[in-house]
């Protein structure tokens, strides 16, 4: 009886000392998506002909931000009273002249963004997103942030989710810089339905999607509370080094949104794909670490390491390989060491992979030398 008290005992403690390490990582990692639908519900009331009033709907803040949005991207001067006059003209079925919000497209699909807009709401999307951003972080710094998200159901023909970060003016979006407002996300309903006929299929490419944006807000934090990321960016401030920073930091999401939507099968073209890309990016560094390289180019050459389309762009998709060779090579603690150690890390590793299997593609020399430096 009294070895039988004792397992008891030895059990129980135990069991207290694996919750207690469970309980504070799950503390380290405080991520929570504050989700605003109300945008979305609203067109989609004016989309099934309910009676709505457009004005309320073209103030609404996450419409506000679709709208600003858009006419950045079509370089337009546009605001809220062109959202409100499309509105108007979608209501009453008039003639559109330009419509740029994509009202009649969305207006289409009204059944199958009601179908989505309430799968988010039934299936706690946002917990879905979180833990799959938590499950590819180390639980050595904290990581406690708010993140607004609207859901919208109109905006530019491109863009399905994006992150902006915002500085409040009564209900007026300001726009500002990295260090300045709030991170908010925001989530196009009427392009996301697009992904694919079927809504599971939607669900979890969206899931996808917007778990590269929180991964990008989390990893940011986490920087921010990082000692050795406070280090490593006060000797490292060359346009190599945000190059290499943006390759780690787009290549994990881009690989996390790959993963989460179950793409096992890669293309057919994923390898001859990405040599490609490992030409081009071999070529940029080579022009980013020489001093004849004038400060528009170096300008340009970061900006389409991610903003050039997917396959164009060359650093997001260089480093989503990497993340998935090293994650594929050595394991998921590997990977997740990268976030704690930085990009020297994240490249030194891969590189001792080049070395010992010629199928992957190689760095160059020059970044090879500049990484060991």
């Amino acid at each position: 009886m009294k070895n039988l008290k004792l397992h008891i005992i030895f059990n129980t403690v135990i069991f207290l000392f694996v919750f207690s390490i469970a309980q504070s990582q799950e503390e380290q990692f405080d991520v929570d998506l504050m989700i605003d639908y109300t945008s979305a519900e609203e067109c989609v009331r004016l989309f099934e002909d309910q009676f709505v009033n457009t004005e309320e709907i073209a103030s609404l803040r996450g419409n506000r931000i679709a709208t600003s949005t858009t006419g950045m991207i079509a370089s337009k001067g546009i605001g809220a009273y062109l959202l409100k006059n499309n509105l108007d003209t979608l209501k009453h079925r008039l003639y559109f002249q330009t419509d740029v919000y994509n009202l009649e497209d969305a207006k289409r699909n009204a059944g199958a963004i009601r179908e989505m807009l309430d799968a988010l709401k039934r299936r706690n999307f946002n917990r879905k997103v979180v833990a799959t951003v938590e499950q590819i972080f180390p639980h050595d710094v904290e990581v406690s942030t708010r993140i607004p998200v609207y859901v919208v159901a109109l905006g530019h023909e491109n863009v399905d989710a994006y992150v902006r970060r915002i500085a409040w003016r009564g209900d007026e979006p300001m726009f500002v810089g990295e260090d300045e407002g709030e991170l908010t996300i925001v989530i196009n309903l009427a392009q996301a339905v697009k992904y694919s006929d079927n809504l599971e299929e939607r669900f979890i490419e969206l899931l996808g999607v917007v778990a590269h944006e929180v991964f990008h807000a989390a990893f940011g934090v986490y920087k921010e509370n990082s000692s050795t990321w406070k280090r490593y960016e006060k000797k490292h401030r060359q346009s190599i080094d945000v190059l290499l920073d943006l390759t780690h930091n787009e290549g994990i999401a881009y690989y996390l949104s790959l993963e989460q939507q179950g793409r096992g099968n890669l293309p057919r073209d994923w390898n001859s794909k990405m040599r490609e890309v490992f030409i081009t990016f071999n070529n940029n560094v080579k022009e980013l670490l020489s001093p004849r390289t004038s400060g528009a180019r170096l300008s340009e050459l970061i900006r389409s390491a991610n903003l050039s389309g997917f396959w164009e762009s060359y650093g997001s998709m260089t480093g989503m390989y990497i993340a998935r060779t090293i994650d594929k090579q050595l394991g998921r603690a590997a990977l997740i060491e990268t976030i704690s150690n930085g990009p020297t890390d994240f490249f030194r590793k891969y590189i001792e992979l080049t070395e010992n299997d010629a199928a992957f593609p190689r760095l160059s020399q020059n970044l090879i030398k500049k990484i060991n430096h």
